[in-house]
């Protein structure tokens, strides 16, 4: 493919900012670096927004929702109409996610970009289609370059209907049955390693059931890398239509300047697409949580992201995500409410 859009400049962080927010971090009233990685979020969060006190109170939760063809070979425990069954109930509020936006007041826009089961028009879904699912990876490619393409687009138009918002954080979820295996295929090659060292139990697989889905994957990799010589090859032979949107959704981030928090291992591969896609989109990404998969701890290594939560979840959904924004926010009021020494008329560390 000749330069396509993920490929152009993003927007470059604020580093004057950066400086005059890691000066007044140096001067809250507290022992220097005692709030720890709350003072890094601040001051990335500062830096990113441009503004010396940051704010997280504008929350946009896009959820991509795709179908995944190599659930034909058996690799999850739950059949492929819960796909559609969870969109249903995405729209009538009854989600951990539903639950996590109203909390926090955020706005959350549901995507369909293909079950496999047929799925009439739900109020409230935004309906792009791209096919019923990809296909079986394990005997050709996952979909089409022009499909592809209509993914990463689907993703890139979800944030600048967040940016229309005010979107001051972004939050990107999946849903589709049998997207960890697609999603481990990625990270997998991505990392030049096997699918033992990666491959985990997804919505619940058996011992038996992840030495089947490893094998799966192993010979989807056999089939597939000679074929794959740039990181947008292997996101259209092993990916799906929802992670394709992810990846669109973090580079239009990036290009926009919108702050990112990254979910759980499928966003996380994602991301890690990303950033292999258009490496300047990775100072726009936060990183939530590490969950129970086994390759997530790996990717987040992989990408240098320190993760706020570690509380065992693999839910999906931006669930992850959402639940870590209280963190950002509370470290946003530390930085611009707490007094600095001067204000407080307290004596500072001596020289």
């Amino acid at each position: 493919m000749s330069e396509q859009w993920w490929q152009q400049g993003c927007q470059a962080p604020d580093m004057l900012v950066r400086n005059k927010a890691r000066a007044r971090q140096q001067q809250l009233t507290k022992p220097a670096g005692s709030l720890g990685q709350l003072e890094q979020l601040a001051i990335q969060l500062a830096t990113l927004q441009g503004n010396q006190r940051p704010s997280v109170e504008r929350i946009s939760i896009a959820i991509f929702a795709g179908d995944h063809g190599v659930v034909a070979e058996g690799i999850s425990v739950f059949p492929q109409e819960v796909t559609g069954q969870m969109l249903r109930n995405f729209v009538g509020g009854g989600a951990a996610i539903n639950v996590l936006a109203r909390q926090l007041g955020a706005n959350l826009e549901v995507v369909d970009l293909g079950t496999a089961t047929p799925l009439e028009e739900l109020p409230g879904v935004r309906h792009v289609r791209v096919g019923a699912g990809t296909q079986n990876f394990l005997h050709g490619p996952a979909m089409t370059a022009a499909q592809l393409l209509i993914a990463l687009e689907a993703g890139r138009d979800s944030v600048r209907r967040a940016q229309q918002t005010g979107a001051e954080l972004f939050i990107g979820g999946e849903m589709g049955i049998g997207n960890t295996t697609a999603a481990t295929a990625l990270a997998c090659l991505l990392l030049d390693c096997g699918a033992v060292d990666l491959v985990g139990p997804g919505t619940g697989l058996d011992a038996a059931g992840i030495a089947h889905k490893a094998a799966v994957i192993e010979a989807a990799l056999i089939l597939h890398g000679p074929a794959i010589h740039e990181p947008i090859d292997a996101l259209q032979r092993l990916g799906g239509f929802e992670i394709a949107a992810l990846v669109g959704a973090y580079l239009a981030c990036a290009q926009q300047g919108i702050a990112v928090l990254v979910d759980g291992f499928i966003c996380s591969v994602a991301a890690l697409l990303a950033v292999r896609l258009n490496p300047d989109c990775r100072d726009w990404l936060l990183f939530a949580h590490c969950g129970a998969e086994p390759g997530h701890r790996r990717v987040l290594k992989e990408l240098q992201g320190e993760p706020l939560l570690e509380l065992g979840l693999r839910l999906g959904e931006g669930s992850g995500a959402a639940l870590a924004v209280p963190l950002l926010q509370l470290a946003c009021s530390l930085h611009n409410q707490m007094a600095t020494f001067a204000e407080a008329a307290v004596a500072e560390r001596a020289p």
